[in-house]
This record gives structure tokens, sequence and C-alpha cells, in this order.
């Protein structure tokens, strides 16, 4: 809990501090790729969690494995060094991207569907999304074969399932009353 909130604090500083220097977007790239390294690296997951590698040997590490990062990000790099707070670098790097979207009025719609969207369908759920939202839309396709067909739109807290599966389980408490 104590981290999160310490993640929360160092994102809303790096954004700051790069929003004053105008590569907000630029540390938002770094961040998304940060992350996603992090969670696809098991390896450099348990790097960075291991308490017993000093921090001079992360630092080193992962300013050399992000070495095309920009100088804000690098500098962030530089401060979790200085607190030994390593072990956080993936929290803040998600809060990071979550905040840099709220600061553009920017919101994620997930849509789950039981196989991948192809471009046509998203320019259609883009479409639809666009006449219930005012704010810009980012689509994250979420794969699972388990609804068997329709989808899955979540956006903030509401949630509207069209999914084959939910209209089956709908059928069946239907048929069981």
């Amino acid at each position: 809990m104590a981290s999160t909130r310490a993640a929360i604090r160092y994102a809303k500083a790096i954004l700051d501090l790069s929003d004053s220097k105008g590569v907000s977007e630029s540390v938002n790239n770094d961040m998304k790729l940060i992350a996603s390294t992090i969670n696809g690296n098991l390896e450099l997951n348990t790097f960075i969690q291991n308490p017993t590698i000093k921090v001079e040997v992360k630092e080193s590490a992962l300013l050399e494995v992000f070495a095309s990062v920009d100088n804000v990000t690098k500098g962030l790099l530089h401060l979790l060094f200085e607190n030994k707070r390593f072990e956080i670098l993936e929290a803040i790097a998600i809060k990071y991207s979550e905040l840099f979207d709220v600061m553009n009025n920017v919101e994620v719609a997930k849509v789950t569907t039981a196989i991948a969207m192809d471009a046509a369908l998203e320019a259609k759920v883009l479409a639809k999304i666009a006449t219930l939202s005012d704010k810009k839309i980012t689509i994250e396709n979420i794969v699972d074969p388990a609804i068997i067909g329709g989808f899955i739109l979540r956006i903030g807290d509401q949630q509207y399932n069209a999914s084959v599966a939910n209209r089956l389980q709908v059928l069946k408490r239907e048929l069981s009353n």
C-alpha cells in the first residue's frame, strides 16, 4: 500500500517535470516501454525486486537496458537509485501513463472478444464509443475464447456485456426458474 502511494507521488512529480519541459508524451512512451518490459521479462522483474543486489548495479543495468529513453526518465532512474526504490519502478510507470491519459482527456476502452479484432471491427467499435463518450478513446483488445462470441466493452466503471456466453447464462437462469 505504501509503495503504491509512493509510486503515485513519483509519477505525479515526473509528469509535472516532463510537462514543464514539454516532453510528457516522450516520457509516456518511455513509461509504457518500461512497464511492458518489466511485466514481460521475469528475469528483469526478479532482478529489480531482489534486495541483495546493490542499487548501483541495478541503476547501471537499467540505464543500459533503457539507454534510448528521455533524460527525464533517466533522471527518474537516478532518483530511484538515490532513494533505493527500484522495486516500485513498474508501478510508477503504470501510474504515470494513467495520469498522462487523465491529463490529456484520454480514456481506455477495454474490449474483450473471442478472437482478435480486425481494423474494420475496431473502427466500428470506436465509432460507437464516440457516441457514448466525449473523451478521446483508445481501444485495448483482450482476447478471451470463453465468451464464445460477441464482445464485452468496459469504459471506466461502465460495462456492457454482449457476449454469447452471457446470453447463454441469462437463458439458463430463465429456464431454471
